[in-house]
């Protein structure tokens, strides 16, 4: 009898052993290139040339705040290296940059690159280097697909949705309405153009009399929007890119064309889009949205307002404040502070998507009231609500309730 107690005094031991050392090894720290006990290397590629530099001030935001974020002790004690290259909205040119910060820089992911067309050339690397792709800068819809693209996240909500939100409007107030659709011929222009003819459904034939594309390499749309007014067309989408969304509101004023606009949110900022264009051009025009508008006083108080313009006073102060972009480039990037600190000391590309799929309805400062962040395995599409809003005066007013986006990837 004491032999056998002995022995089982012996195993008990031996598993308080085996259990102190599996423990010990949970805590050590994991590391893929990218991390350390110092730092964290993120990549980042935007247009800050090209077509549509207008958005160049999203990375320039992101630096801003990941300075603020190292200045107030980083991210569990490591500081972000930010690495942010550009573009010029070109396809070849990112697949160029993508690989430099992949292969050269080794960064541990790359956060938030910009366009449909860019994020397309480079989203099949990516997922083969096994690298995060993560929260890309375009509502395109198939960013939302885990199965096939398991290291590539969306952040927005869905261009698809966001039109057949419009189409169902269009349907519910103006049921013969002649639609003209202006789209950039890419997949970003498509994406939206999809949404908008599956929100009117069976109608779509009918309704929408003409579908123009232009290219982004074009100069200028005018001649687009004297055909469009030709089809004598009483709401005009307007799916375009900032430089172009500016065009059309001041060409349409101009040649005396006054239909039901809608804008898509992507070319909803008052300072890039609406100021270049000219008010008065915008007034009536109809888009959406899910972060705060900085020029509506309605969010003077707001708490996430307030701190968003103590961050740029002190880290960004020549940052244009009626640019939405600033606002969106504040968000994401709490967004990604938020993924990093879940991964603790485990700091693997495994484990940035893993806690990246694991949020569950966080608030953001910045975010309208009521809009959450959720994620899961199955869907990476961090936002998927939008409010309505109408350009008057000199700012943007939302209507109606806080809607769900019902496409998914």
């Amino acid at each position: 009898m004491p032999a056998i107690q002995l022995r089982l005094e012996a195993f008990s031991a031996a598993v308080a052993v085996l259990a102190a050392t599996s423990s010990g090894a949970l805590a050590q720290k994991k590391y893929d290139a990218g991390a350390t006990d110092t730092e964290i290397k993120v990549g980042n590629i935007m247009p800050y040339s090209g077509p549509a530099s207008a958005y160049g001030v999203i990375g320039k935001t992101e630096e801003a705040y990941f300075k603020k974020v190292n200045a107030e002790g980083g991210i569990n004690g490591r500081k972000i290296n930010f690495i942010s290259y550009d573009d010029g909205y070109s396809p070849p040119k990112t697949v160029e940059q993508a690989r430099k910060l992949v292969e050269s820089d080794e960064v541990l992911l790359v956060f938030n690159p910009l366009g449909t067309p860019p994020n397309s050339a480079i989203q099949k690397y990516m997922n083969s280097k096994k690298v995060p792709q993560l929260f890309v800068a375009t509502g395109a819809t198939k960013w939302n697909d885990p199965k096939e693209f398991p290291w590539t996240m969306g952040w927005q909500p869905n261009y698809q949705s966001e039109t057949q939100i419009y189409g169902k409007y269009i349907l519910k107030n103006h049921p013969n309405a002649k639609i003209a659709v202006l789209f950039q011929n890419d997949d970003y222009g498509k994406d939206y153009l999809k949404g908008l003819k599956d929100g009117l459904g069976a109608k779509a034939a009918s309704m929408i009399v003409i579908e123009e594309s232009y290219e982004v390499s074009e100069p200028t749309i005018d001649s687009h929007i004297v055909k469009l007014k030709s089809t004598g067309a009483d709401v005009f989408v307007n799916i375009t890119t900032p430089k172009f969304a500016a065009q059309a509101i001041k060409k349409t004023a101009e040649i005396g064309w006054k239909p039901l606009h809608f804008l898509n949110n992507v070319s909803a900022s008052i300072g890039a889009v609406i100021k270049p264009a000219g008010m008065e051009n915008a007034q009536g025009i109809i888009s959406s949205n899910y972060l705060m508008d900085p020029t509506d006083l309605q969010w003077k108080n707001d708490a996430g307002m307030k701190a968003w313009n103590e961050f740029l006073d002190k880290y960004y102060p020549e940052a244009n404040r009626a640019d939405g972009s600033v606002m969106y480039a504040y968000i994401v990037s709490q967004g990604l502070v938020h993924v990093l600190k879940a991964c603790g000391d485990n700091l693997t590309r495994d484990n940035v998507m893993k806690q990246a799929a694991s949020i569950k309805d966080i608030e953001l400062g910045g975010l309208l009231p009521g809009i959450k962040v959720n994620t899961s395995a199955t869907d990476f599409s961090p936002l998927s609500q939008l409010q309505l809003m109408k350009f008057k005066g000199d700012t943007w007013e939302l209507f109606g309730e806080i809607l769900n986006g019902d496409v998914g990837g």
